[in-house]
């Protein structure tokens, strides 16, 4: 019985073993973090459990470091993926990645092709994106962490996959519900789904085609070659690529090898070069093992000792750091040149307190805020912030509404760029100043009462007052109207009246962006 446990070991630690342990362990990663996310709604499981792949990602958390000047407890989770490197190499890549792991599953393109479609200077790509991140970040700007591959799939899921999941099931359960035997057990599947997985109410986002095109383009890149991204663009992995030079464990080609090419041909980033006598680049090798099992003689081992870094031409040196800092320098000039560095969007709502906690610095673009808010009305920002404030949190009250009841958002920020405000200072913090157009208001312009805002303005005192006029109709009938008043100084720009207004289109009461010195109201 012994001697057949031990023949199993050895069986399951063979390089097909440890090939079929790595795909468990992507699927595995994948699941934990599509699981997290549907988690990381309001009501969900704890932030610090929800966020923490944005936690583990060094890229994010370094920079975020550099721009806000600021040391989070919870960024420390990021060294246990830079301690993984330093030990195995980019295994982050290979086998954990979530986005690494679709690319695997959607190669478009066959590993085998000998064309080498794409010179080896490209590599230098990414390594020139992560350069200028973090030069960026020196000037207290993050604008191009919107290329960071975990903020890449979660603002896609947030803000384009997963509202179609909903929209899709919500059409499927209307079409089974007309028929009568069905009905009882399409309920019991909507209460079992609702709200735990897909929300109660459907949400919204705008340029969802935008985000989900993003994405699919990033896909796509494999029909050039399998894991373009991987290989050319992702800044995430120049970082880890330059930290796994340093790394314990090196793959290694031993003097058993015949210069076949099978494991040129397997290879995923296509690091291994006839050219260097089928050896590889440690900071492109992202430790798949696909090589281990393709070679026919055995010739390659991946043993643990102390080596020296391998650099190519391709990597950085200093004439790149300095090409990247102008880059960062100029587009950052570039963007304080903007009219709305120096002037808000009118419709620049921030989620509470993110205003006044320098949000530029600190928002790392991941999209948690979008999840958890439960009305949908925190949105990526497109043209309200600039390119400097490109995909940052933005409320949208037509869309969605502040709940006066929650504090979700400043709750799962990873880097709490919105802060984890109380609940009760949150209900005092202003976010926009509310302002009725008379000339769209039905109570104003119709002589009709309407008293929607009114009713909806969730303020102990409430914001929205109703007064009472004599009006003259358009058929020279005189009434009494009740007609709405903001008063200013309780508002706190949640936005609900301007979501729940019965006017088609534009409101006729809108939120904009307050007032400078205005922060909080008192009860």
């Amino acid at each position: 019985m012994a001697g057949k446990e031990r023949a199993e070991r050895r069986r399951r630690w063979t390089p097909e073993g440890w090939i079929r342990t790595r795909r468990v362990v992507q699927a595995l990663a994948l699941l934990a973090f599509v699981v997290l996310f549907v988690w990381s709604r309001r009501g969900g499981w704890p932030a610090m459990l929800v966020n923490a792949p944005m936690r583990l990602d060094p890229l994010a958390m370094l920079a975020h470091l550099i721009a806000s000047r600021t040391v989070l407890a919870g960024s420390a989770l990021a060294l246990v993926v830079v301690g993984l490197t330093l030990a195995l190499g980019r295994v982050w890549c290979g086998w954990l990645c979530p986005l690494g792991t679709l690319l695997d599953w959607i190669p478009l393109r066959r590993r085998r092709s000998r064309h080498r479609s794409v010179p080896e200077g490209w590599r230098g790509v990414k390594y020139g994106l992560l350069l200028t991140i973090l030069a960026a970040a020196l000037f207290t700007n993050l604008t191009l962490l919107v290329f960071d591959p975990l903020t890449i799939l979660f603002r896609t899921l947030s803000t384009a996959i997963w509202p179609g999941v909903d929209q899709v099931v919500t059409g499927a359960e209307t079409v089974l519900y007309q028929v009568p035997f069905l009905q009882g057990v399409v309920g019991a599947f909507d209460r079992l789904v609702r709200p735990v997985v897909l929300p109660v109410e459907p949400v919204f986002y705008r340029y969802s085609v935008l985000y989900a095109g993003v994405f699919l383009g990033v896909i796509g890149l494999n029909v050039i070659a399998p894991r373009f991204w991987c290989r050319y663009v992702c800044p995430l992995g120049a970082l880890l690529g330059l930290l796994s030079k340093l790394s314990l464990v090196q793959r290694e080609v031993n003097e058993r090898c015949t210069e076949c090419g099978a494991c040129a041909r397997t290879c995923p980033t296509g690091t291994i070069r006839k050219e260097d006598a089928y050896a590889s680049d440690s900071g492109e090798c992202t430790m798949c093992l696909d090589c281990l099992a393709a070679c026919p003689e055995k010739a390659i081992g991946f043993p643990a000792r102390i080596s020296e870094p391998d650099w190519r031409e391709y990597d950085p040196d200093r004439r790149h750091l300095l090409a990247s800092l102008g880059a960062s320098i100029a587009g950052i000039g570039l963007f304080q040149g903007n009219l709305l560095a120096n002037r808000d969007h009118p419709r620049l709502i921030r989620p509470p307190g993110a205003r006044e906690n320098a949000l530029l610095s600190k928002c790392i673009r991941c999209g948690e805020c979008n999840r958890a808010c439960p009305t949908s009305a925190i949105q990526p920002a497109v043209d309200e912030a600039g390119l400097e404030g490109l995909w940052t949190p933005v409320l949208v009250p037509r869309a969605g509404y502040c709940d006066y009841s929650c504090n979700a958002c400043g709750q799962v920020c990873p880097v709490e760029a919105i802060p984890p405000l109380r609940l009760e200072e949150k209900r005092q913090r202003v976010i926009g100043q509310a302002y009725i157009d008379e000339n769209r208001c039905i109570a104003w312009a119709d002589a009709t009462d309407c008293i929607v805002c009114e009713e909806m303005c969730p303020m102990p005192e409430k914001a929205i007052v109703l007064d009472e006029a004599e009006m003259l109709r358009g058929d020279g009938e005189r009434v009494t109207v009740q007609r709405p008043r903001v008063i200013r100084e309780r508002c706190i720009g949640c936005g609900i009246c301007e979501y729940k207004c019965p006017v088609n289109g534009e409101a006729a009461i809108r939120v904009y962006v307050p007032s400078e010195g205005v922060g909080a109201v008192s009860f």
